[in-house]
């Protein structure tokens, strides 16, 4: 039977996702996305502060240093997705040899422009690279990485699966993907803390600090739409990785998940 080209057209057109706690046209949602983050481009730290209390800074450290690049000249390049602002290309570039170069790929123009003013301001223009791309889809040759990083920036992809291939293709054999995301509260008491500041306190911070309660709401819900850590973890090994594990941040408000394409 010939498939009827209207009607997978008309049901294409009717899939949806989530933003947050709301269902949208999925064809609508990246674009919803990317315009919280040319909302908050210019305060990307400070959003993260709020909704970390500040621990985020002691949480890339960590990612950085469970990369562990080489400090000696041997070469190393790092792809560095959704990480627009440069945070944690410019830790790592510090923290690694001469030769650990990094290229950061974003969706968001804004934040890019963010990323190459502080990578200008920190003189590592000659080893990071920020090209803009969606992570579904990265502009980028096979096996051309040595390592892969993505910090708060998978919850906002629309198709986490085709992300997750993506950074397998584009790693070397040997490669290794790390990821820091927030996940699932699982100490009691501080769960209750955590959803009260998530809910009642960030979107009134937001608005206080940045004139935009809308986008940090929709930060928070996005945070509890994310898979959780054995969850999210069955993905990345349905991706292709090896050695699939997860380390719980701070009673598991956020995780590190790690693996490597073996």
């Amino acid at each position: 039977m010939v498939p009827d080209m209207d009607q997978n057209s008309e049901t294409a057109s009717q899939s949806t996702a989530s933003f947050g706690f709301r269902t949208v046209p999925e064809a609508e949602r990246q674009g919803l996305v990317n315009k919280v983050f040319a909302s908050v481009a210019d305060r990307y730290d400070l959003m993260n502060d709020l909704m970390s209390g500040g621990l985020h800074r002691l949480w890339k450290r960590e990612l950085i240093t469970m990369l562990n690049a080489p400090r000696n000249a041997t070469p190393f390049k790092l792809l560095d997705v959704a990480g627009g602002t440069g945070d944690i290309a410019i830790r790592y570039a510090k923290d690694s040899g001469p030769n650990a170069t990094a290229v950061i790929c974003d969706i968001s123009p804004e934040m890019l422009d963010v990323g190459r003013r502080r990578i200008a301001d920190a003189g590592l223009d000659s080893r990071i690279t920020c090209v803009e791309g969606n992570a579904e889809q990265l502009p980028f040759e096979n096996a051309n990485f040595d390592a892969y990083t993505i910090a708060f920036g998978i919850r906002n992809v629309t198709h986490i699966d085709k992300a997750l291939a993506e950074a397998y293709r584009v790693l070397k054999p040997g490669g290794r993907f790390l990821c820091l995301e927030f996940s699932e509260c699982r100490v009691p008491l501080l769960d209750r803390a955590y959803d009260f500041h998530s809910f009642e306190v960030i979107p009134r911070l937001g608005q206080l600090a940045a004139g935009d309660s809308e986008s940090y709401r929709y930060l928070v819900e996005s945070i509890r739409r994310f898979p959780k850590q054995e969850a999210f973890a069955d993905m990345i090994r349905s991706a292709g990785f090896s050695r699939v594990s997860y380390r719980n941040l701070t009673g598991g408000i956020a995780a590190i998940h790690g693996g490597w394409k073996i």
